[in-house]
């Protein structure tokens, strides 16, 4: 008599485990301790960040070259402002339709756009043996639009999706983000050191760049098209989002070997706040998000390139500025995982992107009256609170909605950091009043 309650104790537990495998609703913000593959998830999107911006900080990194061929151009600005229409408007397209669009073919276009494109520039300086002229200039432009087509599609799209995923996902593609500015400045420095005293320095630098960075983007589309979606955690994340309603998870979940949910299963559970709705509900991230990335592009790359006289450093002022603002950057990203440090209050984040303004006057007289260090202090301050609010406000910001509803702010919120650099991209002409303009 004993053994039968015993042998119903054990089938209860060999079904309670079995149920555990099958559960895919748990707290949004915390995967279940079963799941492996956290931390291979983190340093996956932190390369997919790396990949989504290092083809763009190339380009900016080797301005210096750029200023060099084409001085009467701005390259600096103009490069910039090529770029952000183009990733500015091929974004809101996406974001509009973002409940129609597969994830994963967005995705893996835009890599594929990026590889391509830094392979173009190669080619071209290769076939204009690195001379200058307009048409080589129009051909860079060119290729800096197509770049700013990938970012949309790359970007927005990862954003979206780690944005229904454990925040330290979306964390690490933000850090990745900030990493690609920071590899590649320090890349820089050492292909300048190295090149300095040879013919064509500048120009080996920059094809060895572009070489890296065609190479780079490569191994990006390798590693989100199959590797990703195979980790335990990512796939989890999107089999839960699929249970809200999301349709745009189909593919990647046929690629991690997980059957969607039926049309009808789907149907049920897509109800969702609109487009609409969500910006209104979080506007107040939104503006920040635009006032952040205006008040940097005011700023970075185009003032600290050619506004900011002359010092010891010469030739290589320009690139420690950048390289510093990246490194201050690649800092602030990681600050907010220190929960003490982290601001989660949306007025604190409000009140402390509105007091970055500050920065202004505070570049135009040191820039003025004060020496380098005072300016590498600056450039410092500009990317480390660029970075900090960039990740306090795209982390805190999707929580308490559902997968498909995370997936659309996500999308929106990176359209109004787009419109920011475009904002400050085109401010950034204002340096240049009274200079001839």
């Amino acid at each position: 008599m004993i053994i039968q309650p015993l042998v119903a104790e054990i089938l209860c537990w060999q079904w309670l485990k079995v149920s555990l495998k099958k559960v895919i609703m748990v707290s949004p913000d915390r995967a279940p301790d079963r799941l492996e593959g956290k931390y291979a998830a983190m340093a996956m999107c932190w390369l997919l960040g790396n990949g989504c911006l290092f083809s763009w900080n190339s380009m900016l990194t080797v301005v210096d070259y750029y200023v060099f061929l084409f001085p009467q151009y701005h390259p600096s600005r103009i490069l910039t402002l090529v770029y952000q229409p183009f990733a500015l408007i091929t974004l809101a397209i996406l974001a509009y339709h973002e409940a129609k669009i597969d994830t994963r073919r967005r995705i893996i276009f835009g890599y594929i756009l990026f590889f391509a494109s830094s392979l173009l520039v190669l080619v071209l300086d290769l076939a204009t043996s690195g001379k200058g002229g307009l048409g080589t200039f129009i051909g860079i432009c060119v290729i800096s639009g197509a770049f700013g087509v990938a970012d949309a599609n790359v970007q927005g799209g990862m954003v979206g999706d780690l944005s229904f995923m454990t925040s330290e996902l979306i964390q690490s593609f933000l850090a990745g983000l900030a990493a690609s500015g920071a590899i590649t400045s320090a890349l820089r420095l050492i292909t300048k050191a190295a090149f300095e005293n040879s013919k064509d320095g500048l120009r080996k630098g920059a094809l060895l760049f572009f070489a890296i960075s065609s190479f780079f983007e490569f191994l990006c589309v390798i590693l989100y098209a199959f590797v990703f979606p195979k980790i335990p955690i990512v796939k989890y994340y999107r089999n839960k989002a699929a249970s809200e309603g999301s349709k745009t998870v189909a593919a990647d979940l046929a690629a991690g070997g997980i059957q969607m949910l039926s049309k009808e299963e789907v149907e049920k559970c897509s109800e969702r706040f609109s487009n609409k709705q969500l910006l209104l509900q979080n506007i107040d991230y939104a503006i920040d998000m635009f006032v952040i990335y205006t008040l940097t592009l005011s700023i970075f790359p185009g003032f600290l390139s050619e506004d900011t006289g002359s010092h010891s450093l010469g030739g290589w002022y320009a690139v420690v500025l950048i390289a510093m603002y990246n490194v201050g950057d690649l800092i602030g990203r990681y600050i907010p995982l220190l929960k003490f440090f982290k601001l989660e209050s949306r007025k604190y984040i409000t009140a402390a992107t509105l007091s970055r303004f500050l920065l202004v006057p505070a570049f135009y007289f040191t820039a003025k009256y004060g020496d380098q260090g005072w300016m590498i202090m600056l450039t410092s301050f500009l990317g480390l609170s660029n970075g900090y609010l960039t990740v306090c406000v795209l982390t805190a910001a999707p929580k308490g909605y559902k997968g498909p509803e995370q997936n659309a702010l996500g999308n929106l919120l990176v359209l109004f950091l787009l419109g920011g650099i475009f904002a400050g991209a085109t401010l950034d002409w204002l340096w240049l009043i009274g200079k001839g303009w």
